[in-house]
């Protein structure tokens, strides 16, 4: 194990993690569903009050707009909540961006609303890994960091967007503005694996509507005269899976339209989702896609329109994400943690981030697991692990012995 210096002994010693405890017991009992206006408004309000102890401006970001397309096809706009942006030194040549997001994936209508112990070191409730454990990270690291005799000649960001969980559409400029010129980035999504794994390498991933506009006759009396939405939302579905090959995956989701059974049905939406693993997969796909609906317009003699796209691009590990891996793993040896990383199938903010060529580790947030379900736990003894972890990351990414 490396040594740790008297001075960053100080830096970690000063963790509470009984104070960061405490701070996910309360921020989880506040519904932050993405769709939840109230809710993320007043967990914003909340985390702008705990986050104006840092020695910088907090301020709120509207969110972008953002379109979706409804059942019968028409697009519409969707409501998000506002985004939180921390800014402590923005004249320091030195910069780094840390990032975390206040939605979860439940909605006030779901069950799963209370927190529980499941044993004395594991709390499960909603939100309590992804993410609110990890923003009580960002703070706690944050204030120990501060502490630091290097921290005066840096400066950094911090952002907490509303819409992680739907994929950042709302806040995805705000990302690539708030990377442009940044050293190095650190985002707290939980872990990949309860016992602390790093995800390295992600895959791209977008999401995409194909509104298909057919023509509607009776099922019975002239079926020629249709031109059915549905066979074609289901032809167009079997040719994109067959699109697949090993890096790229693509899984037709669902098919609205349709009405009564004796109708031939004039409108469908095809949802699809699809995970490039490498750039060029990700352009190749979007040229096969447009020649298969070319070919089933002329087939089905119907209409395609096309809503969505790759919204989170490839992430691979860039010679420069690798060092900062490195320091990462460093720290941790230097804490008596075991770090190690290895690619993940999901996608989050970091990958925008790295689309904008700054180095970037996305799991420094607690250790945990059966994130997206009511199962969801938190490791409680890694809230203040990792605080520690990114603090002494932070010191050292800053000069620091």
């Amino acid at each position: 194990m490396q040594q740790i210096s008297a001075t960053e002994q100080a830096l970690t010693s000063r963790i509470d993690a009984a104070a960061m405890l405490a701070q996910v017991q309360a921020w989880c009992a506040i519904n932050t569903g993405t769709g939840n206006l109230h809710g993320l408004a007043q967990q914003c309000d909340v985390l702008a009050e705990c986050f104006a102890a840092l020695p910088g401006t907090v301020r709120r970001v509207d969110p972008s707009p953002v379109t979706a397309i409804a059942a019968d096809g028409h697009e519409a706009e969707t409501a998000n909540g506002a985004h939180l942006v921390l800014s402590v030194r923005p004249e320091a040549p030195r910069r780094y961006l840390l990032t975390g997001h206040m939605d979860t994936v439940f909605a006030p209508a779901h069950p799963f609303q209370a927190l529980t112990w499941l044993d004395p070191e594991t709390l499960n409730g909603p939100g309590v890994a992804d993410m609110k454990g990890g923003i009580a990270v960002i703070l706690a690291a944050l204030t120990a960091f501060e502490t630091s005799p290097v921290a005066p000649s840096v400066g950094y960001d911090v952002m907490l967007n509303s819409d992680e969980e739907t994929g950042s559409l709302a806040s995805s400029t705000l990302i690539a503005e708030l990377a442009r010129g940044k050293v190095a980035a650190l985002t707290y999504e939980p872990s990949a694996l309860p016992d602390g794994t790093l995800a390295g390498d992600r895959p791209g991933s977008g999401n995409y509507s194909a509104i298909i506009a057919g023509r509607s006759a009776h099922a019975g009396r002239n079926p020629q005269d249709g031109r059915n939405a549905i066979l074609a939302a289901a032809d167009l579905a079997l040719r994109l899976k067959a699109l697949e090959e090993p890096g790229l995956s693509v899984n037709p989701a669902r098919i609205d339209g349709g009405s009564a059974n004796n109708v031939v049905p004039d409108h469908a939406v095809l949802r699809f989702n699809v995970r490039p693993r490498l750039p060029d997969q990700a352009q190749r796909f979007i040229a096969a896609l447009h020649e298969a609906m070319r070919v089933i317009e002329k087939l089905h003699d119907v209409a395609i329109h096309l809503h969505g796209g790759v919204s989170r691009p490839p992430k691979p590990l860039t010679p420069e994400a690798t060092a900062l891996f490195g320091l990462v793993r460093q720290c941790g040896d230097a804490l008596g943690q075991q770090i190690r990383w290895q690619a993940s199938g999901g996608v989050c903010d970091g990958n925008n981030i790295a689309a904008c060529g700054v180095p970037v580790v996305d799991t420094m947030g607690v250790r945990g697991g059966a994130i997206h379900s009511d199962q969801e736990f938190l490791i409680v003894p890694s809230l203040a692990e990792r605080a520690a972890l990114s603090a002494l990351v932070l010191h050292r990414l800053s000069g620091g012995n």
